[in-house]
């Protein structure tokens, strides 16, 4: 058999060593469908406290189960170091490193480039690499796979097989998981594709192959533009509505009653987590170097960003309204979660609502169940959640609703409440009529 046939029979096998490069969300939700599948899993990360962790069998992510770490740990399917030559013994590779963007909007390729380098120390024939990590067309074949064979002298598709396979996950989501959401896998050659996709299928119930690398990166692109696009729209809408003196939720919610051409986005103070806001930009980013403005891209942007200066100024003018001045008020935010119900506050645009409450004046508080602790990065401020939520509610002068997390009760809130802005619909009917209350 070839080096090709030789892989692709070790993976169907459960017999090829799989490492994973990565072990934040998207890595270790893989790693453990990989282990539970039946492969041997080696998680690489530099991290030493997720390291230990999971070699006790503990899991320090709320989707994933620490009996499912502590029971793969158990049966030796799953380990952890931080020690980059163990490389050298693994026969797949899967990238799962962050991809954030620079303050000046710029991709910051930092991650990738360092965990590439590490890999090319070690790279070896019969063995294929996947990069999982969300990046602008072109990444796999102009940065990843020069690295790993300018040195080496392997030939790709036939002494090494590179591919791209854009990780979907979506925090705290229990339908759509790692295991079951469809995989799009593009590889540099059509026997990349082969074998990526032979590793993959052994443990991802559905896989969608592409034609290109490029291919893949770009579908991944295209998903979380939809979602930027739409959103900033309704964004807009909410802003419009206001002008207009007409319920933007109630707009929504008629327009969602029609059961084709419609698809229900709702607005909010901003967007947040790694996905959605930052992704769309590495395209925009992109196509700057074809002299091409991607204009939706940046228009959306431009919406969404300022979405938190707009509910600032929507509470201090409620406030204003009220005979309450923002400077020297209470604010108590309520949920810094980019998303319900999770504890990731990764683009969080409640950082930049605490942020231009705190340039107001205002002296600020916030809560919430699943962060006890932020801070801002550029900024240098930093804050706890407050423990007793109902005593910082009936201390404020204003609650401001950022996130809708399910575990607040709502009702009591509003009722001990002096005055409430929820920018997420979070009181629903609730705030109908109520004097009380403004929302987005």
């Amino acid at each position: 058999m070839n080096t090709k046939e030789t892989l692709i029979k070790n993976l169907h096998d459960k017999k090829a060593r799989i490492a994973i490069l990565g072990l934040g969300y998207v890595g270790l939700p893989l790693a453990v469908v990989f282990g539970e599948a039946g492969f041997h899993v080696t998680g690489i990360d530099p991290d030493a406290r997720k390291v230990n962790s999971l070699n006790k069998g503990v899991s320090y992510i709320p989707d994933v189960k620490t009996e499912a770490i502590a029971a793969l740990v158990k049966s030796g399917n799953l380990t952890a170091t931080t020690d980059f030559s163990i490389l050298k013994e693994m026969d797949a590779v899967s990238i799962c490193v962050p991809t954030p963007l620079r303050k000046t909007g710029d991709p910051d390729m930092s991650f990738i480039m360092s965990a590439a380098e590490e890999l090319a120390k070690y790279v070896h024939k019969n063995m294929v690499v996947v990069l999982e990590s969300t990046t602008y067309p072109g990444t796999t074949r102009e940065v990843l796979l020069p690295m790993l064979t300018e040195k080496s002298g392997l030939k790709v598709g036939e002494d090494i097989f590179v591919a791209f396979s854009p990780e979907r996950v979506d925090p705290g989501r229990e339908d759509w998981i790692t295991i079951n959401t469809p995989k799009v896998i593009g590889g540099i050659t059509e026997a990349c594709s082969e074998v990526a996709e032979a590793w993959y299928s052994g443990a991802i119930q559905t896989i969608f192959p592409v034609s290109s690398a490029e291919a893949a990166e770009l579908a991944k692109l295209l998903e979380n533009t939809f979602r930027m696009i739409n959103i900033g729209m309704v964004n807009e809408l909410a802003i419009m509505c206001e002008r207009l003196g007409v319920d933007v939720w109630e707009v929504i919610d008629a327009a969602a009653t029609k059961p084709f051409g419609f698809m229900k986005f709702t607005p909010g103070p901003g967007l947040g987590g790694h996905c959605i806001p930052i992704d769309p930009l590495y395209l925009s980013w992109k196509m700057k170097s074809f002299n091409y403005n991607a204009r939706f891209i940046e228009l959306a942007s431009e919406i969404n960003t300022n979405m938190p200066r707009y509910v600032v100024s929507r509470v201090l003018e409620a406030m204003n309204d009220r005979g309450k001045t923002l400077k020297g008020s209470k604010v108590l935010v309520l949920g810094v979660a980019y998303k319900p119900d999770i504890d990731d506050v990764r683009e969080s645009p409640a950082l930049d609502v605490i942020g231009l409450l705190q340039n107001k004046g205002a002296q600020v508080e916030y809560h919430d169940p699943y962060i006890p602790h932020i801070h801002h990065e550029y900024d240098g401020w930093q804050k706890d959640s407050i423990k007793d939520v109902m005593k910082g509610v009936k201390e404020a002068d204003a609650v401001v609703i950022v996130t809708n997390h399910k575990d607040y009760d709502y009702k009591t809130i509003l009722d001990a409440a002096k005055f409430v802005f929820d920018s997420r619909n979070a009181l629903g009917k609730l705030a109908k009529g109520n004097p009380k209350v403004e929302r987005l």
